[in-house]
């Protein structure tokens, strides 16, 4: 299952996916998480020291790996330098799963240990500095994010946990149709729940599935506030937690001292996300990917790689489930 975690800047979405993240590591499933926030702080939330953190590998840097990897024997793929953040598998690309080992896992990712030899695979975008700015875009290394999410197939107790960049932007792109299950997570202010806004206006006709986890609520009154302000798509919400207090200093106890109300909290988005597997539809989600892609190479692609970007699509491929159990190309 394709997770997203979203919501305005100092809303807790790093720490909440970070806490979903250990909740499911704790149950011993499989997890790649991934920090595609400008922002890097991740891996700080999942014990990481400063160190370590930005030791992390880039996966913007290391893009011409990723493309070279995934074209695999793809004869309607010129060469990687012709592929761009929402080129689509077809016969002959390589994919990635979950659990496997493969060239771009070992380039991009980190394994990070947690209680009880639990451990979750991290991957991060790097960090947005001063070579990001005027030509260059930080959205080029979230491009890195997206182009494995279009290669990546998982099953049923599998999870892929993205930490998104905050507010809207993940509307330049497509990338906000590639995930399960999005969970907006919202204060209880006016500003709060303006991105939910945003996103549900955004996503409406894409299928997107949205729940709100509503996070510092007080009291009555601000779980009512959400309740009048999202209705239905309010799923559960989360207080105050000393455990999160101590993690953010550093210090976190183990996992399973978290408060059982937010344990509780915790339990009710996995039991979200799981729910949304047998509504998997492979087909709008290789349709839409064929969407953003044609769209992409239109408004800039084209224009860019020197070469019609339309001709990468392979009408008879499907990403599906079944695609685990077949061989990746030589």
């Amino acid at each position: 299952m394709k997770i997203a975690f979203v919501g305005k800047g100092g809303s807790g979405k790093t720490t909440l996916s970070s806490l979903f993240i250990r909740h499911l590591a704790a149950g011993r499933a499989p997890v790649i998480a991934v920090d595609a926030d400008i922002n890097q702080h991740l891996g700080a939330a999942l014990g990481l020291d400063e160190a370590e953190s930005a030791a992390l590998p880039a996966m913007g840097a290391r893009l011409p790996l990723i493309k070279d990897y995934l074209r695999g024997t793809n004869p309607r793929i010129a060469s990687a330098d012709t592929m761009i953040k929402t080129t689509p598998p077809g016969e002959g690309s390589r994919l990635l799963r979950v659990g496997e080992d493969n060239p771009v896992y070992a380039a991009c990712a980190r394994t990070v240990r947690l209680d009880d030899d639990a451990s979750v695979r991290l991957m991060a975008t790097g960090p947005f500095n001063d070579s990001d700015l005027g030509v260059a875009c930080y959205h080029s290394k979230v491009g890195a994010v997206e182009l494995c999410l279009n290669h990546l197939v998982d099953g049923p107790d599998e999870y892929v946990v993205v930490d998104m960049t905050a507010g809207s932007d993940s509307f330049a792109s497509g990338m906000f149709t590639r995930f399960d299950m999005t969970f907006l997570i919202a204060e209880p202010t006016r500003k709060g729940v303006s991105v939910y806004r945003q996103y549900k206006e955004y996503a409406r006709d894409f299928g997107v599935s949205l729940k709100v986890v509503g996070n510092k609520v007080q009291g009555q009154d601000d779980l009512d506030f959400l309740r009048t302000e999202v209705g239905e798509d309010l799923l559960t919400t989360v207080g105050h937690s000393d455990w999160v207090r101590a993690m953010e200093k550093g210090r976190p106890p183990r996992f399973e001292l978290l408060e059982e109300a937010n344990q509780q909290a915790l339990r009710t988005l996995r039991a979200a996300a799981d729910g949304m597997y047998e509504h998997r539809d492979w087909q709008r989600y290789t349709r839409q990917m064929v969407h953003f892609h044609l769209k992409n190479a239109e408004s800039w692609g084209n224009a860019k790689t020197g070469a019609d970007l339309a001709a990468q699509v392979d009408p008879a491929f499907v990403l599906d489930e079944r695609l685990l159990a077949a061989p990746q190309p030589a």
